[in-house]
C-alpha cells in the first residue's frame, strides 16, 4: 500500500528481522541529524507530512548549515529501503548507505543512488571543469550516465531503457536492496541497476575512476543511511 506522500519518506527493512522501520512518520524528525552533527541543520524541517529542505535558503551566500543529513539511530548492513521523493528544478541530492562519519564528506566513503534533475540540470550547472578533471572530453558539459538519476553514482549507470523518471515537482519512488551477493536500484518500480559488491568487476570500477584516489571509498558493511 502506498504510504503517504512524504518527500523522501523513508522506511527500511532489517534482513535479520524481517520487519519494516519507519525512518520518517510524517511529523517528527526523531533520528535524524546532521552528518558529522549533533542536530538537523538549518533549513531541514518536516512538514505537510514530508522532510524538506529549504532549498532557497541554502541558496544564501551566507548559508553553512550544510545539506547532508543521516539517519542517525542505528545503522544497517544488509536492508532493503523504500523512499518517495520529488525535487525541485535544478535539484541534485543522493541517498547513501553503509556510511561511516569523521569524513570530509559522505561521497568520499559511501555509495549513492543518485537523485537529480536529468533534463535541467546541465543547463542550470556549469559541469564542464568537473567533468574534465574526470577525464570526460566528449560533451563535458552535459550530465553524464553515470551522474544521472537511480545510478549507483560514478560506479554503475541506470538503465535507460527500463528507466522512468517523473517530471520535476512531481513524486518518484525509490527502492534500493542491499544484500552481499547483489545491489539492486529500483525506481519507480522498474529495476534499474544490478551488480555484485565487491567482487572483481566492483574493485576494477572502483579503482580505475572516480574514487581510485578515495581508498576507503564503499569497503564498509554497514553503517548509516
Amino acid at each position: 500500500e502506498k504510504k503517504d506522500k512524504a518527500e523522501e519518506q523513508t522506511v527500511t527493512q532489517q534482513q535479520t528481522e524481517n520487519e519494516w522501520i519507519t525512518l520518517f512518520d510524517g511529523t517528527s524528525t526523531k533520528g535524524w541529524r546532521a552528518y558529522n552533527g549533533k542536530e538537523l541543520p538549518p533549513g531541514w524541517i518536516a512538514k505537510d507530512g514530508e522532510l524538506q529542505f529549504d532549498t532557497e535558503l541554502g541558496k544564501e551566500q551566507d548559508y553553512t548549515g550544510g545539506t547532508d543529513i543521516i539517519y542517525g539511530a542505528e545503522e544497517f548492513d544488509n536492508f532493503e529501503l523504500y523512499v518517495e521523493w520529488k525535487l525541485p528544478k535544478g535539484g541534485n541530492s543522493g541517498i547513501f548507505y553503509h556510511l561511516k562519519e569523521g569524513y570530509d564528506s559522505p561521497p568520499e566513503v559511501a555509495p549513492e543512488y543518485q537523485l537529480i534533475d536529468d533534463e535541467n540540470y546541465a543547463s542550470i550547472h556549469d559541469l564542464t571543469d568537473y567533468n574534465l578533471s574526470l577525464g570526460y572530453t566528449d560533451n563535458p558539459e552535459e550530465l553524464k550516465p553515470l551522474q544521472q538519476t537511480a545510478s549507483d553514482y560514478a560506479m554503475h549507470a541506470a538503465d535507460p531503457e527500463g528507466k522512468i523518471l517523473h517530471p520535476v515537482g512531481e513524486w518518484n519512488t525509490t527502492r534500493i536492496i542491499f544484500t552481499p551477493d547483489q545491489v539492486e536500484h529500483w525506481l519507480n518500480g522498474k529495476k534499474v541497476v544490478s551488480f555484485v559488491p565487491w567482487d572483481e568487476a566492483w574493485y576494477e570500477k572502483k579503482n580505475s575512476d572516480k574514487w581510485k584516489n578515495s581508498e576507503d571509498y564503499g569497503k564498509f558493511k554497514t553503517g548509516y543511511i
